[in-house]
């Protein structure tokens, strides 16, 4: 794993913690894109068609979305530890349910349990390495920077991987290969990761505001999964944004008023901690609305098959790898502000080389943007985390995580209703390239938007020293 990977800004100790912590980061990522290529397999084994098992993909990205802010907080309550091991418990579970489902149904259920474990796993992941890196911000970057190259190589690996294990022991085992890695990351987690000394034992469970974040989350979300196969103007779709903008008001209404809230109003006091969150959301709109079009570029324009395209787009996500880990020493070095700033301009010339891309451009031409986009949000990622996590107290390190990691969901899924409708039609409706080409427009603005906002409002201090590098206010 990535965290086995030391230096001198990370200690033995750190080490194994972010190996621990990458394990709950890997199996999540890995998840997110191994099952998009066996849903064909799948839906000729149970029965079903392609359409009605996408819901074997939405319904682990809901239930991951909505539910991710109450688990960030149930790690500051009961502690880190705890939550990220019943996580693991959690996905095992449900992976085995997956792994044994008889019918569609079964498999959809299966996979909301998924998500739920997901969504215990990630904000305590990256908890226990705040906790475990202390004020240090040199190896708090460090840590960050191999956690989020651990999950590039997931992103990377997970179409090839999925592929290869469809080929040789069918579709069922994309799912049972998540047991032995949740063992091994539950055991690397009791052996060395440290319980939560950070949590404040004074505080409570919100839960009206746990219940308007969900309602509200999952009127977002899942409206948005909705409008890609029925329209904007459909009843459901509508229902659904209503229920956001309704709970989404009555959350923000019960969260000034009660005395321990879900969400500390007073996080968004802080222009840079939005500047970083408003960051994460350009980042994953772009990027996994644009890596959507793509595969739709690769296949429906190319006629490539879907493990040819998953190897075609390896470098797309491979080349995060190096990028995190050199993120990690410019932020010991300089701060969080320079990689964030000259990430998000790198990943927008990346998308822009996306405009040369026609109906017969070879796979050479393609490498200098794929190779680019990933760069640069390599540098930016490990970045913008790091801001979040150094801008509250350890004890809301689990909340700030979730909060950050609900917006790059809630983005993510915006961004590929969005880019998937601006190439809607397909290869036969001749849409897919100048769709692709509108999204890099899209991609591109979006992303020297967030690295403006990352300069104007980001100002990191003591980068070289252990006290953390909070988040200043400048004027808006």
């Amino acid at each position: 794993m990535v965290g086995m990977t030391q230096s001198a800004t990370t200690s033995p100790s750190t080490g194994w913690i972010v190996t621990a912590a990458s394990f709950g980061f890997v199996i999540v990522q890995l998840d997110v894109t191994i099952v998009n290529v066996a849903l064909p397999t799948m839906a000729k084994s149970l029965g079903a068609n392609v359409a009605e098992l996408q819901w074997v993909v939405d319904a682990y990205t809901l239930s991951f979305a909505v539910l991710l802010l109450a688990a960030g907080v149930l790690g500051d309550l009961f502690g880190t530890r705890r939550a990220y091991l019943a996580g693991f418990a959690m996905f095992a579970a449900a992976s085995l349910a997956c792994g044994l489902a008889p019918n569609s149904a079964w498999l959809v259920a299966a996979r909301i349990a998924q998500g739920i474990g997901a969504a215990l796993v990630v904000p305590n992941s990256l908890a226990l390495l705040n906790h475990a890196t202390g004020h240090d911000q040199r190896r708090r970057a460090h840590a960050i920077g191999l956690w989020t190259a651990a999950g590039g190589i997931a992103i990377g690996a997970g179409p090839v991987i999925g592929g290869l294990l469809i080929a040789s022991l069918g579709w069922r085992s994309i799912f049972l290969v998540n047991l032995p890695v949740c063992a091994l990351g539950a055991l690397f987690t009791l052996a060395f990761a440290p319980g939560s000394a950070q949590r404040d034992k004074s505080r409570r469970m919100d839960l009206p505001g746990q219940g308007l974040a969900i309602l509200a989350l999952f009127g977002l979300i899942g409206g948005v999964i909705e409008a890609r196969p029925l329209g904007l103007g459909h009843p459901l779709v509508l229902s659904a944004g209503l229920l956001f903008l309704v709970a989404g008001g009555a959350f923000i209404a019960v969260e000034r008023r009660v005395n321990q809230p879900l969400l500390p109003l007073r996080f968004f006091a802080d222009a840079g901690f939005d500047a970083a969150i408003g960051f994460g959301v350009a980042v994953n709109m772009a990027y996994y609305g644009v890596l959507f079009v793509l595969a739709l570029y690769l296949q429906g324009t190319h006629g490539w098959t879907p493990l040819q395209a998953g190897f075609a787009l390896l470098p797309l996500t491979a080349t995060f790898i190096l990028s995190n880990v050199l993120s990690g020493r410019m932020i010991a070095r300089f701060g969080v502000r320079p990689p964030m700033v000259v990430g998000g301009l790198v990943g927008a010339c990346g998308y822009l080389l996306l405009l040369s891309l026609h109906k017969q451009t070879p796979f050479l031409a393609m490498l200098p943007a794929f190779l680019l986009i990933p760069s640069g949000m390599g540098l930016g990622v490990p970045a913008m985390t790091t801001a979040i996590l150094a801008s509250v107290d350890q004890t809301f390190s689990g909340t700030a995580a979730a909060v950050l990691n609900a917006a790059r969901q809630a983005a993510a899924a915006v961004g590929v209703a969005v880019f998937g409708a601006l190439a809607a039609g397909g290869a036969a409706g001749g849409r897919i390239v100048p769709g692709l080409h509108e999204s890099a427009i899209a991609s591109a603005v979006l992303l020297v938007a967030g690295s403006g906002f990352a300069g104007l409002f980001i100002i990191s201090r003591g980068a070289a020293g252990k006290e953390p590098a909070r988040l200043c206010l400048r004027a808006r």
